[in-house]
């Protein structure tokens, strides 16, 4: 799927994902994503390309930041993503998790609030080979009932609460991951199994730091 991979960076790639497994990441797929995916191309300041395979996140503009390796890791082990999940992403950012969750074999819908981001990173996916990723700028908490109902759902923001909008597009026995509010600066990360069309089953995993969800959309 990418047709120009930089060894330069192999063995720090392979570290992380080393790194990934010790914190706990079992997901064989995703722990080689992780091998696989170049995080430095994800950060737009050449000069934490060295530091890039750290588990840190770094700024990308527009306020926002790349998640940790390990966030990333957690979130997509939690969505049990299958090749042909049909899988929604509520904030695109630089597309890290994005580009994880297609190399599971995601057909996915991703959403992006900020114009400069969905401007930089659209281009970007697309010119590293990823087909089946679809790209929206537009507000998150409305979803896309157009392509709903959804296999599972992830959001990559802090939600101050879960938006009913998005439990409505996800199909029964779907999934939804959410880093929820825990209104003392960190975030309880959530996982919601739709058994019914308004029952949940609810699982809380440990806390992540995330930045907020906004509604609407920016400039």
């Amino acid at each position: 799927m990418h047709p120009m991979i930089d060894f330069k960076y192999a063995r720090k790639r392979k570290e992380l994902a080393d790194l990934m497994q010790e914190k706990g990441i079992r997901d064989p797929r995703v722990l080689a994503a992780i091998n696989k995916i170049e995080r430095h191309k994800f950060i737009p300041d050449s000069a934490l390309h060295s530091h890039a395979y750290e588990d840190k996140a770094f700024p990308i503009g527009a306020g926002q930041t790349i998640s940790h390796p390990y966030t990333v890791s957690f979130q997509s082990q939690l969505l049990e993503v299958k090749p042909g999940d049909k899988i929604l992403e509520i904030g695109t950012g630089s597309g890290y998790q994005a580009a994880v969750l297609a190399e599971l074999g995601a057909d996915l819908y991703t959403i992006e609030r900020q114009k400069e981001l969905y401007d930089k990173t659209t281009p970007f996916l697309k010119s590293l080979g990823y087909t089946n990723i679809k790209f929206y700028y537009g507000d998150g908490y409305l979803g896309k009932p157009a392509f709903a109902p959804f296999d599972k759902i992830i959001i990559t923001a802090a939600a101050p609460e879960i938006p009913t909008k998005l439990l409505d597009q996800l199909k029964i026995g779907g999934i939804l991951v959410i880093p929820l509010d825990d209104k003392q600066g960190a975030q309880d990360m959530l996982r919601l199994t739709k058994i019914g069309s308004k029952e949940f089953k609810r699982e809380e995993f440990e806390k992540f730091a995330f930045v907020p969800m906004l509604k609407g959309q920016a400039e």
